[in-house]
């Protein structure tokens, strides 16, 4: 039995981690440390979690705890997620990693140099759409693909204070969303692009309501990247990504969360043909594939160098806009 302990009373812990682990019988949400001991009884009464923790050192000091699931600011995921892995718990992360991508190089040296696992929670990743979208594009059935689009754009009502919209704790549209499509490209092509364009729009000093990007990579195709976080957008949720192959063209709708509504069209010559791959929910994918990564039965797909390397080109996209990396703002 794997026993989880949850870092921060979040709200996204619910559908991340606690009602996966309520599915299955080898994991059990076992305690939750929150910044005081009310937040953490009235959360843990919310869930029926046996254990509320006031602060985060009492949680990461059990010995009883084996995976800790870090929901907190991305400003404090590498200073918890470290004392973590010390105190020899694994760690799965909520995405962006950290905040810039020196604070990611300290993560994944502590995860080396202590022994448990730090994974990166994109939880998309793990979701058979994805292995969907990664098959036809080793199988050659796009042929040589030329251009990309992407997009993660929400209808977000501005609120100060939120984290989304709180600068110093790593937010706006490229942490919180443009990240989401970054990882896509990067793990669908394999390398790290170079930043032809960049250009962010900013309500405030440094807080980017809305981001693009167009992107090169080596030997690869011509990428266009779009996030945005306002009230104003035409559509509610869009999650999109474009390839165009000199063969076929594939477009994916809602490639983050495909449990919630999903579709893939391929065209072929002017021919579209709409369908689904079955699956679970991405945040169940992500659980089992965690789980067998602590049996050693596979090896994570997230953390450790991509982690890093993920970090730095949001780091290279906020200089390229000419605003400064997070981890400069706080």
């Amino acid at each position: 039995m794997i026993r989880i302990g949850l870092l921060g009373a979040a709200r996204i812990a619910d559908q991340a981690i606690i009602q996966p682990a309520a599915l299955r019988s080898d994991v059990v949400i076992a305690a939750v440390a929150a910044s005081n001991v009310e937040k953490a009884q009235a959360f843990a009464r919310q869930f029926d979690i046996e254990l509320a923790l006031g602060s985060y050192d009492e949680l990461l000091a059990r010995d009883d705890i084996d995976l800790i699931y870090n929901a907190l600011p991305p400003s404090l995921h590498a200073k918890w997620s470290i004392k973590a892995l010390q105190q020899g718990k694994h760690v799965l992360c909520e995405k962006p990693f950290a905040m810039d991508a020196e604070e990611a190089k300290a993560m994944v040296a502590a995860a080396d140099t202590s022994g448990p696992l730090l994974i990166e929670g994109y939880h998309y990743r793990f979701h058979p759409v994805f292995a969907e979208v990664e098959r036809l594009l080793k199988s050659g059935e796009l042929g040589t693909i030329h251009t990309v689009r992407s997009n993660f754009s929400v209808r977000i009502a501005e609120t100060p204070g939120s984290l989304r919209h709180n600068v110093p704790l790593g937010g706006g549209a490229l942490m919180d969303l443009g990240c989401y499509p970054l990882h896509w490209l990067r793990t669908l092509f394999g390398s790290t692009p170079e930043i032809l364009w960049a250009d962010a729009i900013c309500p405030t000093p440094q807080l980017d309501s809305s981001f693009e990007l167009r992107l090169q990579f080596p030997k690869g195709p011509l990428c266009y990247v779009g996030c945005a976080m306002s009230e104003h957008l035409s559509r509610h949720h869009d999650a999109s990504l474009y390839l165009e192959g000199d063969k076929a063209q594939l477009e994916v709708l809602n490639l983050v969360a495909p449990h919630q509504g999903h579709k893939l069209c391929l065209t072929k010559d002017g021919v579209a043909h709409d369908y689904q791959i079955k699956g679970d929910s991405t945040y169940d994918h992500q659980l089992e594939h965690t789980l067998s990564c602590i049996k050693g039965e596979t090896k994570p797909l997230t953390g450790g160098q991509d982690a890093i390397d993920q970090m730095q080109l949001i780091d290279d996209a906020y200089k390229a806009a000419g605003l400064l990396p997070r981890g400069l703002c706080r």
